[in-house]
């Protein structure tokens, strides 16, 4: 009873820590699921918003909280042209400055404490720029990466730390449509992966870098035989927990690999993800590894599931199952609980499936009308999909489905996933990130 009582202690703060934090793109545990309650189903752009702050310019990083502060990438204003607010939909076309920024806002106000410049050179690709890749901290430093590779840490206070150069050290990126991927956090260390091949010969790798200073603990090259574009990934690593350890999940290049973290070795690679050996199945949705699972999207079909096998291996023999049904995703990342997988595609048909089975709840049933780039979020029983007309449909996270509320804010470039922490729902649009409290219920 003596060890059990701590044993329950540190469970009941981490979870309270988890569920206080959003420390990373797909939220404490990677999955896109929060333990918060109290959360809000309904507000507008007049009502349940506790503050909204103005940005310098639109980016499709999502913003990540820790205690009383919020952290978010943009690239700097214009130096000419119509203020954002103003700029609407024209900012699909409009970069932004040239400035790559982290940001970080009180949660009490949203009034900005601090801001550093990452890099120099913003350019857009379609609907992202050299912002996409969303931070992370562990509430003791904060590290963010750019889409022209520069990594980079700070203190919680803005004064720098370490500052790396991924293309000037290990070569230019030759993705297709520019570099995108979020970093992950294990053990201390910063987990990057660059995934490539449509416009270089140079392989791909995945690389750990120490947390406090920035020193090269591994690097790995990550091979694969895609062809054409599909070797280009904009995928973030997830960690996967098994009997036998943890391990670092990497999806893209037409393959599903897991690595050691303390060397970075290729442990397994599993196949599929391009079955018909398509020139441009570049993969977009990150993994998701939670209860003994893990799922792989690719270009929309087929979305696979495989069972974590023997000793911590993943293989072919293990795929629970394959959905190529109406409702698969390409650029959102899909949201599971363990108990139901809960996907949104960009036509905005939301659906949930059994975990475990694949078999259908519910759905697919259609959301707000407009096509949706943000990955949806699951908290407190219910489902939260953005799209990007910046309208947020609350759906009921359960075995039946049921719509709770729609909600519009300001209708401009909406790219960013939400993020959930206590009470508070945080919604980045083109001009603004609101902070929806729902703390007085709603």
């Amino acid at each position: 009873m003596r060890t059990l009582i701590p044993s329950i202690l540190l469970a009941a703060v981490a979870s309270a820590a988890a569920a206080d934090n959003w420390p990373q793109w797909r939220g404490p545990h990677q999955n896109g699921v929060s333990q918060a309650t109290g959360l809000p189903s309904q507000w507008s752009a007049s009502e349940g918003v506790l503050w909204k702050a103005p940005l310098p310019s639109w980016s499709g990083g999502t913003p990540i909280v820790w205690g009383d502060r919020v952290f978010v990438t943009s690239p700097s204003a214009p130096e000419a042209g119509p203020a954002p607010a103003e700029q609407g939909r024209r900012r699909k076309r409009d970069p932004g400055g040239d400035d790559l920024l982290l940001l970080c806002l009180s949660r009490a106000d949203g009034k900005e404490l601090w801001r550093a410049v990452l890099a120099e050179g913003n350019r857009t690709w379609r609907k992202h720029n050299n912002t996409s890749p969303s931070p992370v901290t562990d509430g003791n430093h904060v590290w963010a990466v750019t889409g022209t590779g520069v990594v980079a840490a700070f203190t919680m206070e803005g004064e720098p730390v370490w500052r790396r150069d991924l293309q000037a050290e290990f070569g230019e990126f030759g993705l297709m449509w520019g570099y995108a991927s979020s970093p992950a956090l294990h053990g201390g260390r910063l987990i990057v992966e660059v995934l490539h091949g449509m416009r270089t010969d140079a392989p791909s790798y995945v690389a750990a870098f120490d947390g406090a200073t920035g020193e090269l603990a591994w690097r790995v090259e990550r091979p694969t035989d895609a062809p054409a574009e599909s070797p280009d990934a904009y995928t973030t690593p997830a960690v996967l927990s098994t009997g036998a350890g943890e391990q670092i999940v990497v999806s893209g290049g037409d393959y599903l690999t897991g690595h050691d973290p303390a060397s970075g070795r290729e442990l397994w690679r599993v196949g599929g993800l391009n079955p018909g050996r398509e020139g441009n199945y570049r993969i977009v949705g990150s993994p998701i590894a939670v209860g003994g699972m893990v799922y792989a999207q690719s270009r929309k079909k087929p979305l696979l599931a495989f069972r974590v096998g023997e000793e911590g291996r993943v293989g072919q023999d293990d795929l629970a199952w394959r959905w190529e049904g109406a409702g698969a995703p390409d650029v959102p990342t899909a949201a599971c609980d363990g108990t139901r997988f809960y996907m949104v595609d960009d036509r905005g048909l939301a659906t949930a499936l059994d975990a475990r089975t694949g078999r259908v709840v519910w759905g697919p049933e259609r959301t707000a009308q407009g096509r949706v780039s943000a990955s949806p979020v699951v908290a407190d029983g219910k489902l939260y999909v953005l799209n990007e007309d910046g309208v947020t449909t609350v759906l009921a996270a359960a075995a039946e489905y049921g719509h709770l509320a729609t909600n519009p804010l300001d209708g401009s470039f909406t790219l960013s996933s939400p993020a959930v922490a206590g009470s508070q729902l945080f919604i980045r649009t083109a001009a603004h990130l609101y902070c929806i409290d729902g703390s007085g219920g709603g």
